[in-house]
């Protein structure tokens, strides 16, 4: 009887796991087509502004001056931008993150230092004891620019000031419901895009090339930033999503097995019963 009352006590507390992964599954489904909606939203304005680097890279320089987010210095310090979620419950997100991050530290000759972006990067650089020049965390689930300019700016005058000379970006990118792609790219110094099939007409930049370079090349900054954070939001929300349904059909599946084992314990106890009685009312036959 005590086997039975421990399986019934399994069924009701897995029950209440799977009515809570659906529900997680529920609102993570909700979110995510925000987050995807915003993601897609962002990358013709990142691409537009990509093109425009490079073309302005291209241009004949003024003054013979290089502006100082595209000079390219002796590494003797590395900063990675560790980019991660607030909270757990979406699979391997964040450990195939991690494990991207530890392979570049190991690959790097010179010290690493680490800009984390959410609760989880910041475990792992407590983890494994790495240098933080910066933790943020609290970033919503549908952010803006706004909410993520003081990562720019912290990022912009600390390679400015020379902190570090070499700048990461390690962020997820999201590819479909079931796909997350970890991907690393080097964000400082900025390395203009391949520019594009030359075109038939020539752009006049007013005041000049220059000075136009010198205020676009912080905005460029900015929305790589943004547009990772984007892209973090949207896998984070979809890989959930997938997380919680298999969870919730895995606990289906266990809450079946224990249902069955419930049954054949009470056969068992039942059979046990009739054959408690068959031996007495023989005995008391004899």
């Amino acid at each position: 009887m005590a086997n039975s009352q421990i399986v019934r006590r399994r069924i009701h507390s897995i029950r209440n796991a799977a009515k809570i992964c659906k529900a997680t599954e529920m609102i993570a489904t909700a979110r995510m087509k925000r987050a995807q909606e915003q993601a897609t939203a962002g990358r013709p304005y990142a691409d537009k502004i990509r093109q425009v680097v490079s073309d302005l890279a291209l241009q004949p320089e003024d003054n013979g001056n290089v502006h100082p987010l595209l000079q390219k210095r002796d590494t003797t310090k590395t900063a990675i931008i560790h980019i991660t979620t607030d909270h757990g419950l979406c699979g391997g997100l964040n450990a195939n993150q991690n494990h991207l991050v530890a392979s570049s530290i190991l690959e790097q000759s010179a010290p690493v230092i680490l800009i984390v972006i959410g609760r989880k990067g910041k475990g792992f650089a407590r983890v494994t004891r790495r240098d933080t020049y910066a933790v943020f965390t609290g970033i919503s689930d549908s952010p803006r620019l706004q909410e993520t300019l003081p990562i720019s700016r912290v990022i912009i005058n600390g390679y400015s000031k020379g902190d570090f000379d070499l700048v990461y970006l390690a962020y997820p990118r999201f590819t479909s419901a079931i796909k997350q792609t970890p991907v690393m790219e080097i964000l400082l110094p900025v390395k203009p895009p391949p520019s594009p099939a030359p075109q038939a007409r020539e752009y006049l930049y007013e005041p000049s090339p220059d000075v136009v370079l010198a205020e676009l090349l912080p905005r460029f900054v900015e929305m790589q930033i943004y547009h990772a954070i984007l892209e973090l939001k949207a896998c984070e929300q979809s890989a959930r999503m997938v997380a919680m349904r298999d969870a919730s059909d895995n606990a289906h599946e266990l809450m079946q097995s224990l249902i069955m084992t419930l049954h054949r314990l009470r056969q068992e106890n039942i059979t046990r019963e009739i054959c408690d009685i068959s031996g007495g009312a023989e005995a008391l036959a004899r």
